[in-house]
């Protein structure tokens, strides 16, 4: 089956060199310095948008402009004036869209940042001269800044047809169905144009094994995002049963496959040799864990949350309260916070807080952190090295 036919069967929500490394529950540590500031809570966004500031000073030039050559496209720029006929409308696309414009929060280019500050932090191969005369520039061969614009464009692609409403799903307080089945045609072009420019990059880069890797990454996060919705813990769905291996093991699929080989593609471009591909691999896809069970934790660590907020049900923090709790205790408590045949988020998620699932999911962060930062250790010091475990240390401080 084709990538759209398959995406529209899912559901609808689907400088220098700093200091040694430490574990962070490493009760010495205390601040993290980069230049003249101090580290904050990760749950900042100052503190967040500082690392990445920094990061992308080193490789040259804000990642947000990675993809303006495809962005600015007229192809693009005529599916931008459609998107427009949607404002005023609640399709999901709308939403998709602002945070492609306004991506402080979340930071949608990350995973090309990584990809131009690992392969930095690697250099040239010491061993294999053959790519020598490709061009460089901060550092960084222009095939690898094209690799990192190519994963950009995969992980948009897929922001966007993850929008695709599921038509048999809508509600009256949805708005009217024109709009829905108009903005999912928008939302299938629109995935589709930038997937396309993918695969067009991908084989201008003339090297099989980088396509290889990035296509079969491309699978897992389809497989991925279908395993994630088709265990999707809606209020009728509430007693689907995952632990948080089956938890791992999904979430490298949807959220860890792409950046873990996208870092190893950016070697193999330079042609390192099998090992230090291997460490650009782990680097990626522990960093990927962590940012992702970072960002399962908001819900529960943030301190002002709203009564309304809503949360995944097969988040980490829940998944691992689950499971220390056991099955049948948790059946009851989901019983225990419905109101009016309703889940009661505010009171779950105070549930959820008063056992060990969220402290779990702190140290299970820490502990792909932990795992980036010893991949780390096989690259020589240098800025962008330091920049990768900055990053690493915004994802993995809670305080």
């Amino acid at each position: 089956m084709s990538l759209p036919p398959l995406l529209m069967r899912l559901p609808r929500r689907l400088r220098a060199s700093g200091p040694p490394r430490r574990l962070w529950w490493s009760p010495s540590l205390r601040t993290l310095s980069v230049g003249s500031w101090r580290a904050q809570s990760s749950k900042a966004p100052a503190y967040w948008n500082q690392v990445v500031s920094e990061a992308e000073k080193i490789v040259g030039y804000p990642t947000s402009f990675m993809s303006l050559r495809c962005l600015l496209s007229d192809e693009l720029s005529n599916i931008a004036m459609q998107v427009r006929k949607l404002v005023g409308t609640q399709h999901p696309l709308l939403t998709t869209a602002r945070g492609l414009v306004q991506d402080s929060r979340n930071n949608l280019q990350l995973r090309g940042l990584v990809v131009l500050l690992i392969s930095k932090a690697a250099g040239p191969s010491s061993v294999n001269a053959s790519c020598q005369n490709y061009d460089m520039v901060s550092g960084i061969y222009s095939c690898q800044r094209s690799l990192a614009e190519i994963t950009e464009l995969i992980h948009t692609a897929l922001l966007v047809h993850r929008g695709i409403v599921n038509l048999s799903e809508l509600q009256s307080s949805d708005g009217p169905l024109k709009d829905m089945h108009f903005g999912n045609k928008i939302a299938i072009l629109s995935g589709d144009f930038l997937l396309a420019n993918a695969c067009n990059g991908l084989a201008l880069l003339q090297n099989t094994k980088v396509v290889e890797l990035l296509a079969s990454a491309l699978r897992d996060l389809v497989q991925g995002v279908y395993h994630e919705n088709s265990t999707s813990a809606k209020e009728d769905h509430i007693t689907n049963d995952i632990g948080i291996s089956t938890w791992k093991e999904q979430t490298f699929l949807s959220h860890g496959a792409l950046l873990a080989k996208s870092c190893q593609a950016a070697m193999e471009l330079a042609k390192h040799d099998a090992e230090v591909q291997d460490m650009a691999f782990q680097y990626g896809k522990h960093m990927a864990m962590s940012h992702k069970i970072n960002s399962d934790l908001q819900p529960f660590i943030k301190e002002k949350t709203s009564d309304s907020t809503t949360f995944n049900l097969n988040s980490a923090p829940v998944v691992l309260h689950q499971e220390i709790l056991g099955r049948d205790l948790w059946i009851k408590q989901i019983g225990e916070a419905q109101e009016k045949g309703r889940l009661n988020y505010a009171k779950l998620r105070e549930t959820i807080k008063a056992g060990k699932g969220v402290t779990s999911a702190i140290d299970l962060c820490r502990y792909h952190g932990n795992k980036a930062l010893a991949a780390l250790e096989s690259f020589p010091p240098s800025e962008a090295r330091s920049a990768l475990e900055n990053i690493v240390f915004a994802v993995t401080r809670f305080s």
